[in-house]
């Protein structure tokens, strides 16, 4: 696997996601949705949109690179994204193993979960109901509201983390809070924006939806 395509794919693990739901008052902030988010939330599904924008360069600038595809998570520790859109990839978490299947390479790179996750944000998805618990890992604070949203920061403690900082807009609906946006910004300047769509709260989603076996053919790297 190449430097580009390992970046690659540690950089879509990092920046999976976080779920969300439940009524709340007016005066309740970010934090507080995001908290009765995780008690709620146990499955979800959503579309999703993914704008990724490169440090710049002296007189150059910033590359995007934007896809698109769907997500689902059943927790803990299970979560799936689709991408279509530019390229064909599939990245699958099934609680002991993170995949990922290029099909322009050919290829699947297969790693252990709890190796990879650390302080990202596929550890807040990992995670069990308890916010509290991610408090080792992360340091929380609830930011403005803009763009009609609820945010919250979280600061990843290790500092080895692949992550500088996550940002996570909450959207209040008649149902409850849903997931809208992950913004995260990694330690060598790259940005990526998750935006998400047709949210669906706790829809009935089984393991084997996580269950990944590599296609007849493929070369499978494990690390």
């Amino acid at each position: 696997m190449t430097n580009l395509n390992h970046s690659r794919w540690l950089w879509r693990a990092a920046v999976l996601a976080l779920g969300s739901c439940l009524c709340v008052s007016a005066m309740a902030d970010g934090l507080d949705i995001l908290t009765q988010f995780m008690k709620q939330a146990r499955s979800g599904r959503a579309q999703f949109s993914q704008a990724v924008t490169s440090p710049s360069k002296a007189g150059q600038a910033p590359r995007v690179k934007t896809s698109s595809g769907s997500f689902e998570f059943l927790r803990p520790g299970k979560f799936r994204f689709d991408y279509r859109k530019p390229f064909v990839q599939t990245l699958v978490a099934d609680g002991q193993t993170l995949w990922l299947y290029d099909v322009d390479l050919n290829q699947v790179t297969a790693r252990k979960q709890a190796q990879v996750l650390g302080s990202t944000p596929a550890a807040l998805l990992a995670a069990a109901s308890d916010l509290e618990a991610l408090k080792v890992e992360f340091t929380f604070k609830a930011e403005s509201e803009r763009d009609g949203l609820h945010w919250v920061s979280a600061t990843p403690k290790a500092a080895d983390a692949q992550v500088r900082s996550v940002w996570v807009g909450l959207r209040v609906t008649e149902k409850g809070p849903e997931l809208a946006v992950l913004d995260v910004q990694d330690n060598l300047g790259q940005r990526s924006v998750l935006t998400f769509s047709a949210f669906e709260l706790n829809p009935t989603l089984t393991p084997q939806t996580f269950a990944f076996r590599p296609p007849p053919g493929v070369d499978v790297i494990r690390q």
